[in-house]
């Protein structure tokens, strides 16, 4: 009698606590999140990012490819268009209003990441799939594939799928990006339909005689994309350096006049001693962007995790 007191009390000290007993995981989950400071600091970064990127065209001042300052500039290394009166950060080398190129490049920086990542995890969710569904051959003949691409850094890899292009631009910084983060997204998921290949309600649906293709896209697929969503959040912000790296190797849009901060900062090399504001935003603005996903995505990670429930 007194044990089930004892449990009618500790339910009740965490309703009054405001605990998560009771409620989905989703709901949990965001019950923690709304009072996690760094959650809140990373999707503040985030929502900013994907807001200027989106209203970058209308923000943007000036034509990011046309040299308004460029009766400023010299031949001289040193003559590079001050701060002025309606160029808050100066030009760039040529005479453009680098404001309006670092907003137009929050834009591409934000196409390339988003696209990269959602192919990324569209050949994981294939690859992943089969892996973790079929099991036997195709599970060992997947798993080797993914084994023997994640023996290789991912930006070395990236370097030499990039490299392999005649004519580098956009499209392929995005397609050798992607492909860096396929193993990863599968790995991750086959690991998460292993893991429900036994649980309660799988077994149940056999039992019930519930096709196969039925068990894997209605069971198991659904409730093991939660790890794999919270991946995909840290995977932008990798995919993000990942293609400012390839860009500044020259592996990216030839083409300065559309803006990336990766090309913005190899641009700004060959200046950076005695300009350094020209490396100095686009930079900046790569590691603010960054820290906002890996903040959210280890937010997230923490929060559906239910050993750090607190």
């Amino acid at each position: 009698m007194s044990t089930r007191t004892d449990k009618i009390d500790a339910l009740s000290e965490q309703a009054a606590r405001g605990d998560d007993a009771g409620v989905s995981l989703a709901a949990a989950a965001w019950r923690r999140l709304r009072r996690n400071p760094v959650f809140l600091v990373g999707s503040t970064i985030v929502l900013l990012f994907v807001v200027l990127a989106i209203l970058s065209p209308f923000l943007a001042p000036h034509d990011p490819a046309v040299p308004m300052l460029g009766d400023q500039v010299v031949r001289a290394r040193n003559q590079i268009p001050p701060v002025q009166e309606g160029h808050p950060l100066g030009g760039d080398q040529v005479g453009r209003d680098l404001l309006s190129r670092v907003l137009i490049g929050s834009q591409q920086t934000l196409l390339v990441g988003v696209l990269a990542t959602l192919i990324g995890l569209a050949g994981g969710l294939v690859l992943g799939t089969l892996a973790g569904a079929m099991g036997g051959w195709v599970d060992t003949v997947v798993m080797r594939a993914v084994d023997v691409m994640l023996s290789i850094p991912g930006l070395l890899l990236a370097v030499s799928i990039g490299a392999l292009f005649a004519r580098p631009n956009q499209y392929t910084v995005i397609l050798a990006v992607a492909v860096v983060q396929i193993p990863v997204f599968a790995r991750l998921l086959r690991g998460s339909m292993l893991a429900q290949r036994h649980s309660d309600h799988v077994l149940a649906a056999r039992a019930l005689g519930v096709r196969q293709r039925s068990i894997v896209f209605r069971h198991m697929l659904p409730n093991s994309l939660g790890p794999v969503i919270v991946q995909a959040t840290l995977v932008l912000a990798i995919a993000i350096i990942e293609a400012a790296a390839l860009s500044f190797l020259g592996l990216g849009n030839p083409d300065d006049r559309l803006p990336e901060w990766g090309q913005m900062l190899g641009q700004a090399q060959n200046v950076i001693d005695s300009h350094p504001q020209l490396a100095f935003w686009p930079a900046g603005c790569i590691i603010v962007v960054a820290l906002g996903f890996t903040l959210m995505g280890e937010s997230l990670r923490e929060a559906l995790d239910p050993k750090s429930r607190r």
